[in-house]
């Protein structure tokens, strides 16, 4: 495969997989369950992420191949605890994109009614994967370059509005020292819902192999996005405060905010900024996904089919198709709501296994030349470890009964849909 993605592309892509529909519900949710304090909680959860970002960024300094997490957690613990976790994002990915295709037709449906249902939310669900999959089949550098224009222009309207509504800011409804008293319970899910608010960020390690110099360039994308992404959320959370009174019962918070300051014509822009956002996060799940399934099948589960790169391109064509076919049946057969159930506890499996193989993977790697050295030792990888284990505890029943199923089926696949080495 071709290593054609340089440093500031990876950087896009980073930001492009984080920032996503989200930030357009996020203000009105953080605000319903934490008032003033939620401009406190944006901040507090980027730091929060940084830890797990950081080992991330560790344990991409010690490789080039592709995998992320899977290739992480197989390094460490093994082949099997490796591909469970490989297994686990795989069908996150999947799920996502069904998901997210979904919700580019329904984000389309604020601006153009006829993309709510019939044939016109069909051309649009299956259209927008179709495209990202082709894009994809071309190769990495048309993908990494659709992906980052795609950032450039979900990040335009976010501008927009933190410059033009800090002119309209008002500082008693959003004032860095206002805070209140907030009950533990709401605490509790504002924190889940902030720090997957950051999610994302852990799908970019996965095409390592086609990235230029992944073992410098997959770090300094990593640290530069949570920046990036963070500065972002703390400025619109505090526009949105400070702009909408009645911001935690708003359903469109940003484009509300948006017509109050600065007219409907702002307002459109965020709403069609928001269905950019969609489409650029879907983007890089389309990109990223197959490389998962590429790691897997080079590891000898499953076809030997989906190993092979296209002559031509250069990109693992049939795991990219694979991809996308099952995305668009999925979201066609309305079952990726119930597959979606996995996307929580998958992320978490994929963050606790990377925090605890960096614990690992320090002692065997850690002197290399170029190596990345965490400060305070094996101090962030315990907080992130910790960090993980708790967002896990607090996840729904479903989602664990859920994650389960999902573990045994990868199992299952494992022990039985193995290639002779």
């Amino acid at each position: 495969m071709l290593r054609a993605v340089g440093r500031w592309q990876l950087v896009g892509l980073s930001v492009n997989d984080v920032i996503g529909s989200g930030i357009y519900l996020l203000p009105a949710a953080a605000a319903a369950l934490l008032g003033p304090a939620s401009l406190w909680a944006v901040l507090l959860a980027g730091l929060a992420v940084s830890l797990l970002v950081l080992c991330y960024a560790q344990a991409a300094s010690y490789f080039d191949q592709a995998g992320g997490s899977y290739l992480y957690a197989r390094e460490a613990f093994g082949r099997f605890a490796g591909f469970e976790v490989g297994w686990m994002l795989l069908l996150t990915r999947i799920a996502s994109a069904a998901a997210l295709s979904n919700g580019l037709a329904d984000a389309v449906t604020h601006f153009w009614p006829a993309a709510g249902d019939g044939n016109v939310r069909l051309l649009i669900v299956v259209g927008s994967l179709a495209a990202l999959t082709g894009i994809n089949v071309i190769g990495v550098r048309a993908a990494a370059r659709t992906g980052v224009a795609l950032a450039i222009a979900k990040f335009v309207p976010l501008a927009m509005f933190v410059l033009i509504g800090a002119f309209f800011v008002d500082l008693g409804q959003a004032s860095p020292l206002a805070v209140g008293s907030i009950p533990m319970d709401d605490l509790a899910k504002g924190a889940l819902l902030l720090l997957f608010a950051y999610a994302g960020f852990e799908n970019m390690p996965a095409a390592a192999a086609e990235y230029r110099n992944p073992q410098r360039d997959v770090p300094f994308a990593m640290l530069t996005m949570i920046a990036i992404v963070t500065a972002t959320y703390v400025a619109v959370q505090w526009v949105a405060l400070g702009t909408l009174p009645g911001l935690a019962a708003s359903s469109t918070p940003l484009a509300d905010a948006s017509a109050r300051f600065g007219g409907m014509w702002l307002a459109l822009v965020l709403t069609v900024g928001a269905a950019i956002s969609i489409l650029g996060t879907n983007s890089n799940t389309i990109m990223f996904g197959p490389r998962y399934l590429l790691a897997l099948a080079d590891d000898g589960v499953g076809p030997a089919a989906l190993t092979r790169i296209h002559p031509r391109f250069r990109t693992p064509a049939v795991a990219i198709v694979t991809v996308g076919v099952l995305s668009v049946i999925l979201a066609l057969s309305g079952s990726f709501v119930q597959l979606a159930l996995l996307s929580v506890v998958a992320r978490l499996f994929g963050y606790l296994a990377t925090a605890v193989a960096v614990l690992v993977l320090r002692k065997r790697h850690g002197q290399r030349e170029g190596a990345m050295r965490l400060p305070g030792g094996p101090l962030i990888p315990l907080a992130a470890t910790l960090l993980s284990l708790g967002l896990l505890a607090s996840a729904g029943v479903a989602n664990l009964v859920a994650a389960a199923i999902a573990l045994l089926a990868g199992a299952l696949i494992y022990r039985f849909w193995r290639r002779p080495s």
